[in-house]
């Protein structure tokens, strides 16, 4: 299923199974009642930008948000261009443990997953 923001936009795409481990995360913070997942990149990495990721209390001023499987996606509108069309998935197979990005909109990644280019 694919996410709409508030505006009626394309943005991103939270699967049950990262909802499930980011509402974990939440709550080990003590944020289960009210929170949000703050989505942005940043310079970097092998590729020239990377993912950030980290759980808020509320959004910022700039950001667009999402509701998708009950949790609120806080997404900055300078990384929006990079990040609209995204799946955020979480990953606990023998390859590696963590939040995975499928991003559309890149044109190259590192072999990590962590840092792409557009």
């Amino acid at each position: 299923m694919t996410a709409v923001a508030e505006d009626g936009t394309l943005t991103i795409n939270v699967t049950p199974t990262a909802a499930k481990k980011l509402r974990f995360f939440a709550q080990k913070q003590g944020l289960e009642d009210e929170f949000g997942v703050r989505v942005g990149v940043k310079g970097g990495g092998c590729s020239g930008l990377m993912y950030t990721l980290s759980i808020e209390k509320e959004a910022g001023d700039n950001d667009k948000i999402v509701d998708n499987d009950n949790v609120k996606v806080f997404i900055d509108k300078k990384a929006y261009i990079f990040l609209a069309g995204t799946e955020l998935d979480f990953s606990d197979g023998l390859n590696g443990k963590g939040f995975v990005f499928q991003n559309p909109n890149a044109t190259k990644a590192c072999g990590c997953g962590n840092s792409f280019s557009v």
